[in-house]
């Protein structure tokens, strides 16, 4: 049986937690106008550095708050698969990269290239859920396949069709709701996403400096080794659960189709 909720993975639960509760008290303080970057005058005019350490700690509207939270819920699989400690480690190891590179790439590159046009960076942090979601995309495999095609008549000859479709997955769907994330304020919104997907991808390949190999210490994540042991323990007998009755789930995948695969991924969220 799939666990559901947020069971073994703590530290996403508080992700969510901590996204939903910061943005909240910024709009009820009416301080979200300190979260966002714009290159100038922010940065260039007002010296106001302290933005590059701040802009990631909250969402400043009600719908990228909900598309984040339900994306992170999504990703709470990459928790469970690796440990809340290498998961704890990832976020916190890649933090000053996703902190740091939009901004500057922005400001150096990306600004005198739009000859100014492209200046604004919407708060959030869209490039620590993008990075997930690189993990997420290499890392969690599909459960089925299926195509979504139709058929259109030839010209001059009523019996002869031409058949084009789209081949999708059990994983398509995942990517909805972080599509609708990278574009909610273009273009800045987009560039935070594409470089949170190239520190993901980079971490993957073990090809970022400083980050592969550090791990928190034990009493971040709060746990004794026995209580670690038996999440292993229980993670393992439900996989070899899972295989022996894997026929069953791929027959019971068949007949529930694409709208029952998507119920499931947000089974348990209330």
């Amino acid at each position: 049986m799939l666990a559901s909720g947020f069971t073994n993975a703590p530290v996403t639960k508080a992700l969510v937690v901590g996204i939903v509760l910061l943005s909240f008290l910024a709009s009820f303080t009416d301080t979200k106008y300190f979260v966002w970057i714009e290159i100038r005058p922010h940065l260039f005019d007002y010296w106001q550095f302290w933005r590059l350490v701040t802009w990631q700690a909250c969402y400043t509207n009600s719908t990228e708050v909900l598309f984040a939270a339900m994306t992170l819920y999504q990703l709470r699989v990459i928790e469970r698969l690796w440990g809340s400690k290498k998961f704890a480690s990832f976020i916190l190891s890649t933090l000053p990269y996703t902190a740091l590179l939009p901004p500057i790439l922005l400001a150096t590159v990306i600004r005198p290239l739009s000859v100014g046009r492209i200046n604004y960076l919407p708060a959030g942090p869209t490039p620590i859920i993008f990075a997930l979601l690189a993990q997420y995309h290499a890392a969690i495999p599909y459960i089925y396949k299926y195509r979504l095609s139709s058929t259109i008549p030839q010209r001059g000859s009523p019996d002869a069709s031409s058949e084009y479709g789209l081949n999708l997955t059990s994983k398509s769907t995942s990517y909805l709701l972080p599509l609708q994330l990278a574009l909610s304020q273009l273009p800045g919104s987009a560039i935070a996403a594409a470089i949170g997907w190239l520190i993901g991808f980079a971490y993957r390949r073990e090809i970022l400096p400083g980050a592969t190999r550090w791990r928190v210490p034990n009493w971040v994540v709060g746990g004794t080794q026995k209580e670690r042991y038996d999440v292993l323990r229980r993670r393992m007998e439900g996989e070899a659960g899972r295989a022996t009755g894997a026929e069953n789930n791929r027959d019971e995948v068949r007949r529930r189709g694409v709208v029952g695969g998507l119920i499931d991924q947000f089974r348990g969220a209330v």
